[in-house]
């Protein structure tokens, strides 16, 4: 396969990022999450701490931005900035799939980039992200919480991008991660192979 970069947008406990992982252990290509935080902290000078306390946030309000005027970017916007150089270096050295942080917007436009979007049903989101993830909701409610982070997750690249999360024109393939983590990775790698050439 030719040098390709993929971008895995998903909503929150559609396995996306296990897909992801899967998918780049499949096609025997980089694979950059978490680890994408380290890069922008040697990459800014930063340190480490400072990146995952401001990553993926958006910045607070209009007033803020007033209140700021030209003196200094919000940490959240430094951050992004560093990470945009970040994933465009890694665009230019490997094939790599990206997770989130607003890949798919940053390549916007390069050549070699498959865009991909992870969805799933509500419920099938909820047991994924209590029973696989482990995690607690307030009240037991995982639909509040799961909208939440959906929520946020929004608000980040729509301050950021000119566009909107989610939108299917945006994406090269959306998989609904409903037939499983593998056969999900595995449908993803077989559109890349096809677009992209083995």
């Amino acid at each position: 396969m030719k040098k390709t970069v993929i971008t895995v947008s998903r909503e929150y406990g559609s396995g996306g990022r296990l897909i992801a992982k899967k998918l780049a252990d499949e096609l025997g290509i980089g694979y950059y999450d978490g680890e994408l935080l380290s890069l922008v902290a040697k990459e800014s000078g930063y340190t480490e701490e400072f990146v995952r306390r401001n990553d993926q946030k958006k910045t607070q309000s209009l007033l803020y931005h007033l209140y700021i005027g030209s003196q200094i970017l919000p940490a959240s916007d430094m951050i992004f900035i560093a990470q945009s150089r970040v994933i465009k270096d890694l665009y230019n050295k490997e094939s790599c799939v990206i997770v989130g942080r607003c890949a798919d917007y940053v390549l916007r436009g390069f050549p070699d980039v498959v865009n991909v979007f992870v969805t799933a049903p509500l419920e099938s989101r909820i047991v994924r992200v209590r029973d696989e993830y482990g995690e607690t909701a307030e009240k037991g409610d995982f639909r509040s919480h799961i909208m939440k982070k959906d929520k946020n997750r929004i608000a980040y690249y729509n301050y950021f991008a000119d566009d909107a999360w989610g939108k299917v024109q945006t994406y090269d393939i959306s998989v609904n991660s409903d037939i499983g983590i593998e056969k999900s990775a595995d449908l993803i790698a077989q559109y890349i192979k096809e677009k992209c050439g083995e």
